[in-house]
């Protein structure tokens, strides 16, 4: 679970609520005809943007960002190195009983088991990872068309509203609302975007590319466990992917 998503969110959304209520009604926000211009175009041209399939599977991606696990490079590491001694004494075969928690991991081994030759087991896995990293962006992408059409949907929501007010003017009493509901089609768009798409876009790409960290290390320890280097220089070599200060 990545707590600093949810504790963002949570109190983006309490300050938010805070600030409605302070000198006034949280009724006075709701504006149901501009939340169906913002919500409802929003979410109409993720439709028409992509396939069914990957906006239903919308939800899937934004529980991802709040219910990620996390990794420990520093373990995976003194798994490549504790499984490079196993090869090292009893053979690369003997790395069939052992299994790692990831299925990237565990694939990897059992290509080296298998008999892959360094060359195509380089080639195959960094297939797997960029098929992987596609799907990724995918879901990336559909967060930043989300920030970038809210905005909009937003003014439009407020268009629809002037032009409300507009026809009624000869009631000089529905001006006040009639403009107070209007701007809540720009207000609904910004914190859609801004409070909830575009900051998980940008926590999905860094956890991209963190996994792509991951995945390389990998690939290098095992490429240099199909080729016989020495345990400890296959540790030192890894290790240039940890920070400084915790790579002793």
């Amino acid at each position: 679970m990545d707590l600093a998503t949810i504790l963002g969110f949570v109190i983006g959304i309490t300050l938010m609520i805070v600030s409605m209520l302070w000198g006034g009604q949280l009724g006075m926000f709701l504006d149901f005809p501009a939340l169906l211009v913002v919500f409802g175009g929003t979410i109409a041209t993720l439709f028409i943007k992509h396939k069914m399939s990957e906006v239903f599977g919308v939800f899937n991606i934004m529980t991802n960002a709040f219910m990620v696990k996390p990794r420990d490079l520093q373990k995976i590491i003194g798994q490549l190195v504790e499984y490079a001694n196993i090869a090292r004494k009893d053979g690369i075969l003997a790395l069939d009983r052992v299994r790692p928690d990831d299925p990237f991991f565990q694939a990897a081994i059992t290509h080296c088991v298998d008999g892959a030759d360094p060359e195509f087991l380089e080639r195959i896995l960094n297939k797997e990872w960029r098929y992987q990293q596609e799907r990724h962006r995918k879901g990336i992408r559909m967060f930043m068309g989300i920030a970038e059409t809210a905005p909009a949907f937003g003014l439009a929501g407020t268009v629809i509203g002037i032009v409300r007010m507009l026809a009624s003017l000869d009631e000089p009493s529905g001006i006040g609302p009639g403009l107070a509901s209007a701007l809540l089609g720009v207000f609904y768009g910004i914190i859609l975007a801004n409070l909830l798409a575009h900051p998980l876009a940008v926590k999905l790409e860094a956890y991209s590319q963190e996994e792509l960290m991951f995945r390389q290390v990998i690939i290098d320890g095992m490429i240099g466990i199909q080729k016989g280097v020495n345990p400890r220089m296959l540790m030192e070599s890894l290790k240039t992917a940890l920070p400084p200060s915790v790579r002793q």
